[in-house]
């Protein structure tokens, strides 16, 4: 109990000490060269609102679904919920086939040729 309300009391004094460190310090005063976007040292030729391809948006969500996957089956070793590996790698496999599936649904589509 005693660590407890000493990680509590270092963390809550570290938050308020940051907290006013930050109104404290001097405010940057934005000047029009700060405000303005650096393009590796060029002036910038056009709108930064430009429409980009909707392939780069796929491949996006492609990839955080596979890093979906990671997240979900790395902590299976650690997880004795189960009553026998069997049944965790079951679940495993489980996952594993949907996206597999997933993957090869999105291949035969034609979501991952970038040339049309």
């Amino acid at each position: 109990m005693n660590l407890i309300i000493t990680i509590v009391t270092i963390t809550t004094l570290l938050s308020v000490i940051l907290a006013m460190v930050s109104f404290w310090l001097p405010q940057m005063t934005p000047d029009h060269e700060k405000l303005s976007p650096y393009e590796c040292g060029f002036d910038p030729l056009g709108s930064a609102r430009l429409p980009f391809s909707l392939r780069f948006f796929l491949v996006a969500i492609l990839f955080l679904l596979f890093d979906l996957e990671i997240a979900l089956l790395l902590p299976l070793p650690w997880g004795n919920q189960a009553t026998t590996p069997e049944t965790t790698f079951f679940w495993a496999s489980m996952v594993l086939i949907i996206l597999t599936l997933g993957l090869i649904y999105e291949w035969i589509q034609g979501g991952l040729e970038w040339a049309e």
